[in-house]
This record gives C-alpha cells, structure tokens and sequence, in this order.
C-alpha cells in the first residue's frame, strides 16, 4: 500500500470523530459539532490515507500556530512559553493501522508545514495518566524532548509537554 497526506475535508469529519473516540484517553474525547469547529479553527488539519482509497482517512492530525483563540490548557501553556511554534493538538491513527509508519508520516507533513511557514519548533503532550508508553516512545524517537509537564482536566490527566526543533 501505498500512503499519502492530505487536508481534510466535511466529509471526512464522521469517520474523524470515530477514529478520535476510539483513541480515548490518548486524546480527549469530542462530539461532532466540537470536532467540527476545532477543525475549523485550526491553522492545519490533514489526513493520512491509502492512495487506493483516498476518500478514507486512516489518521489524522489537528494543527494550532501561536496567537490562536484556543482556549486549551495545553496550547495555553505552550502559548505562555513560547510564540513560535506549531501545536499539534491531536494526532490519531485507525487501531489497524498503527505500526506501520502513518504516524511519522503525519509527522513528516507536520515538520515539513513548520519549515515552509519558518517556524522554530513542533509542540505537543503526551499523557503521563493516565500513560500512553507508546506515544511516549513514538515522540522520543522523533526527537521531541520533555520542556515542562502539567495536570489537567481537574487534576484527572497529567501530560508531558514535549518540544523539537524544526
């Protein structure tokens, strides 16, 4: 099989919403019109798919530069630190399909939209609790570094915050 990227569009946003659903707690849980208004407010939002069936995303990814109106604790905190960067909010990959380099594709879209728009880092969080060793591997392999971490959601969810360099 062969994968490409591409943006998202309306129609894809029912599939979107399952594969998100599905990855809970890896990332937080949505409905479809919260879906539908970060993906709209978002600077960048892609999709990973097989070139034989590109109307069906596999993964996806939900992007945010600095001095968005983005009210998550998380962007918040990157936001505080730093104004150069591109937030990944979520990226989500189809269960059958993870371990077989979609991720760092998205990635790859993702560092290679940092580099046009010339901005110095990638940011992110990974849940530490409850933890996700697979995500937090998966990062450290593609060299993003801890920077700080912080409790969330009432104290229900502590992330590490995580940084590399474009």
């Amino acid at each position: 099989m062969t994968y490409s990227i591409r943006s998202l569009v309306a129609a894809d946003l029912p599939l979107l919403l399952a594969l998100n659903n599905a990855a809970v707690p890896a990332v937080n849980e949505l409905d479809a019109p919260a879906l539908a208004v970060l993906v709209d407010h978002s600077q960048l939002a892609v999709a990973v798919v097989d070139d034989d069936a590109a109307d069906v995303a596999l993964g996806f990814a939900v992007l945010f530069v600095a001095g968005a109106d983005y009210a998550s604790e998380n962007y918040r905190w990157f936001s505080a630190r730093s104004k150069d960067f591109l937030y990944v909010d979520r990226i989500v990959v189809a269960d059958g399909y993870r371990g077989q380099g979609l991720g760092q594709l998205l990635y790859d879209a993702i560092f290679g939209a940092a580099r046009r728009m010339k901005l110095a880092e990638v940011l992110c969080e990974v849940n530490l609790q409850p933890r996700n060793p697979g995500s937090l591997a998966f990062h450290d392999r593609l060299g993003f570094t801890e920077v700080g971490q912080q409790s969330t959601k009432g104290d229900t969810v502590v992330v590490s915050l995580l940084a590399a360099s474009v």
